[in-house]
């Protein structure tokens, strides 16, 4: 069965709202899509690529709703009682979605889930579209964001491949197999005598090749989503708080890629980790892509 990934997708929605539009957002509810929104969408169809799979989420976002965006993500700057979608509105939106893909990507590769392993995203196209494109989606939900209580309505309709993975949301639950392509068998090859040849019925031996490949490691303090004007702000001096507790676990990375947790220590003057929680041989070597 496919890991669900329904509370993730809910809460990364949630906080990148918050984060990117300065009010207190929550997802009140969820269901079924059924015609009950009268408006034009902005459409943003994102792709997604995981373990085996393609497949894809796309975000319908009613005109008012997406107006609203607009206007909170300049910090209050715009109109906010404007009537049409322009290519600003759209921008605006296209930015907020791309953040909510790739903070969902970050937090579900986050829990190491074997079917969810190095999940990537990314926006293929933003534009505004009609009411009926809707009427041959028949896998989409309505999220009911709430901003300071003020509410904001989003569909979402997810990709037959992808529902499984939303099984709270979706109600799907069946397993999905990777597509596999058969290859041609391979023609027959004349065995090399060396002496300096490696048997690959050891695969241990052959796992030992690989032992002095040069890997980057870093650890993450924190991270934070801040607004361009704020940036633009920055000075020599400036503290910035980052969203990580000083209480909380560092993230240890392999090439970018999370394989285990600890804390900060200082080792002959310098500074350190000392490891708490790490991943398992085989799901470390699968997550750093040997």
């Amino acid at each position: 069965m496919a890991s669900d990934l329904s509370n993730i997708f809910k809460n990364e929605l949630a906080n990148t709202l918050e984060q990117l539009l300065g009010k207190k957002a929550k997802i009140a509810e969820t269901k079924k899509y059924e015609d009950d929104i009268d408006s034009s969408f902005i459409e943003c169809d994102a792709k997604f690529e995981l373990k085996g799979i393609s497949t894809g989420i796309t975000f319908y976002i009613p005109n008012k709703s997406s107006i609203k965006f607009e206007y909170l993500i300049l910090g209050g700057m715009g109109d906010l009682v404007k009537e049409n979608i322009d290519d600003e509105t759209i921008d605006a939106v296209n930015e907020i979605v791309s953040n909510i893909c790739g903070s969902f990507c970050t937090a579900a590769n986050a829990q190491g889930f074997p079917d969810v392993v190095g999940m990537k995203s990314e926006i293929k196209s933003s534009k505004k579209v009609d009411k009926n494109v809707l009427d041959s989606k028949k896998e989409s939900f309505v999220f009911k964001s709430l901003l300071d209580e003020d509410e904001a309505p989003l569909v979402i309709y997810f990709d037959k491949l992808f529902l499984p993975f939303f099984s709270s949301i979706t109600g799907v639950e069946e397993d999905i197999k990777p597509q596999v392509v058969t290859a041609p068998p391979p023609s027959p090859q004349i065995p090399v005598i060396s002496n300096n040849s490696v048997s690959v019925s050891n695969p241990s031996k052959n796992l030992e090749l690989l032992y002095n490949v040069r890997l980057k490691l870093s650890v993450r303090l924190g991270t934070k989503i801040v607004l361009l004007k704020d940036i633009l702000r920055w000075d020599v001096g400036e503290i910035i708080e980052l969203e990580q507790m000083v209480n909380e676990p560092l993230e240890l990375l392999i090439n970018g890629v999370k394989i285990g947790e600890g804390e900060a220590v200082i080792v002959e003057g310098k500074f350190g980790l000392k490891i708490k929680r790490i991943v398992n041989e085989d799901l470390k070597i699968d997550k750093i892509g040997l």
